[in-house]
């Protein structure tokens, strides 16, 4: 029979690799919402809040692991910006949510996520600038780069602690 710590370790593969999976979903364009220039993708809250459940490795694979193989599959030309912008927000918010104020998590929580969507902002708006070699095309994005980062932020944050996903994963013993 397994040991605790490897029961543990294959709940976080599974809870990872099922986040992992509605992330990549979540960075189609059938499941985002159109603007002017593009889609406001959804898959930031996916981010988020698994970020904030999860530890950094973890929430790296969720958030840019998925966001690249989201990419990859739907939109290929921002796969590498996705990998490394997501990626960096993912183990922004673990790292505030796990190991700082750990009295505090709901607060330490807010301030990665608020990290996170600044990370968010500014890797997307430079990964543009360099991707498409047009500054004027990042900053006619960045207003709803923003409004992305924001309602991902805070939906995450009501996901994982009003509607309780935060105490699932306590109990099921994944953060």
């Amino acid at each position: 029979m397994a040991n605790t710590s490897s029961r543990k370790t294959l709940k976080r593969i599974c809870i990872a690799g099922l986040l992992m999976a509605m992330n990549i979903i979540m960075s189609s364009s059938l499941l985002s919402v159109p603007v002017p220039g593009g889609h406001l993708y959804m898959n930031d809250i996916v981010i988020c809040a698994a970020s904030i459940i999860l530890t950094p490795a973890y929430a790296f694979a969720v958030g840019g692991i998925g966001a690249f193989v989201g990419d990859m599959l739907f939109y290929p030309t921002p796969m590498f910006v996705s990998l490394v912008t997501h990626g960096l927000q993912a183990v922004v918010i673990s790292v505030f949510a796990h190991y700082l104020l750990k009295k505090h998590k709901a607060f330490s929580s807010g301030i990665g996520v608020t990290l996170g969507a600044v990370i968010n902002v500014v890797g997307y708006s430079v990964g543009r600038a360099w991707i498409y070699s047009t500054p004027e095309y990042a900053v006619a994005k960045m207003p709803f780069q923003i409004l992305q980062a924001v309602v991902g932020a805070v939906l995450g944050m009501i996901i994982v602690y009003p509607l309780g996903l935060g105490k699932l994963a306590k109990k099921m013993q994944i953060d």
